[in-house]
């Protein structure tokens, strides 16, 4: 038992390490080689984790090719425009100048019920309204509104606003974390001070952010208050 549980458990920690060095990306957004490294890894994995008589050393060797494999067409991918085609594919405009493209439908097999689903997905309800839209390699669906149908900006309208501010996150659940202090110029006393002008110590506090300008933005812990 205690043998399956160490496997298991190293196991698991390789293919955690293997995903991390394969980048951030939920399963959505995966090219296909991607998806289909990911699906090899997962299956490379479970053998040794339900067979104990396969060696340890033989279910790890497979999975860190497989990594090496991946890694190194990363590499190559981002200086082949050529490969990356070939691996990754290329986007695929499925309505030109608000024409739907019947041929790149079928080429991607998509269907009429597929490209309005994606469109309502981004809140547009009107195919009259879509100038260009484009199948990228990822599976999402980019969109160009006609300028008539496109909302106005603070540009259009001629209005002046604030420059808005990136806010740092400097205490989440009760914990500081004191490299993003710095990013900010603040202290933890100072930190403190500002906490206790709003009644609130580091433990009181679930969420405090504070951004370039100084607007901090707090949420109080429930289950500690009151």
């Amino acid at each position: 038992m205690l043998i399956s549980f160490l496997r298991t458990f190293l196991l698991y920690l390789v293919l955690v390490l293997s995903v991390r060095l394969m980048g951030k990306r939920q399963i959505g957004e995966m090219e296909p080689a991607e998806f289909v490294v990911t699906m090899l890894l997962a299956n490379l994995a479970a053998i040794p984790m339900q067979d104990n008589g396969i060696a340890l050393l033989s279910g790890l060797v497979p999975i860190l090719v497989i990594l090496g494999l991946e890694l190194i067409l990363s590499v190559v991918t981002m200086r082949s425009i050529g490969l990356r085609r070939l691996f990754c594919g290329k986007p695929v405009i499925l309505i030109e100048n608000g024409k739907i493209l019947e041929r790149n439908l079928r080429q991607t097999r998509v269907n009429l019920d597929e490209l309005t689903m994606h469109l309502r997905e981004k809140d547009i309800f009107d195919l009259s309204t879509v100038k260009y839209a484009i199948l990228e390699t990822n599976g999402q669906l980019s969109t160009l509104l006609y300028s008539k149908d496109c909302p106005p900006t603070a540009k259009d309208l001629g209005v002046r606003v604030a420059q808005e501010r990136l806010p740092i996150t400097l205490i989440t659940g009760g914990k500081l974390l004191e490299d993003n202090l710095a990013l900010v110029g603040l202290s933890r006393p100072e930190l403190l001070r500002r906490l206790e002008q709003q009644g609130c110590t580091l433990k009181t506090t679930l969420l405090y952010t504070l951004d370039t300008a100084g607007h901090g933005y707090l949420i109080r812990r429930e289950d500690v208050i009151g």
